[in-house]
């Protein structure tokens, strides 16, 4: 019996799509881009290799992957705004967040 799946196929496509979109930009190395998505996304960069591997397979370059009409670019560069959108909103979440715990610990310290 195989072992169950850490990541589901969602996140899985996600990821190989970031990768071709890294590699869409041309200024990084295949190793580079998918050491950079699995930090982002806390996937071993080998994992990743796999997946990019069974995705893309092996008669498709990464650099061509992510190449394209205009329609193909502005589909990418919508779906990197989503992103950046998403990040933007944890990163707030989290900047409430923080805020909040150090005004309670300062007060705590106070007692």
């Amino acid at each position: 019996m195989p072992a169950p799946k850490k990541y589901d196929g969602e996140t899985q496509a996600r990821a190989v799509r970031m990768y071709a979109d890294r590699i869409a930009s041309g200024d990084v190395s295949q190793l580079k881009a998918r050491q950079e998505v699995g930090e982002l996304l806390g996937i071993n960069p080998s994992t990743l290799r796999n997946w990019i591997r069974r995705d893309l397979g092996e008669g498709v370059t990464p650099s061509t992957a992510g190449q394209g009409s205009a329609e193909d670019e502005l589909a990418r560069l919508r779906r990197e705004n989503a992103q950046l959108r998403r990040a933007n909103e944890i990163l707030k979440t989290a900047s409430a967040f923080s805020r909040r715990r150090s005004s309670t610990a300062d007060s705590d310290s106070d007692r």
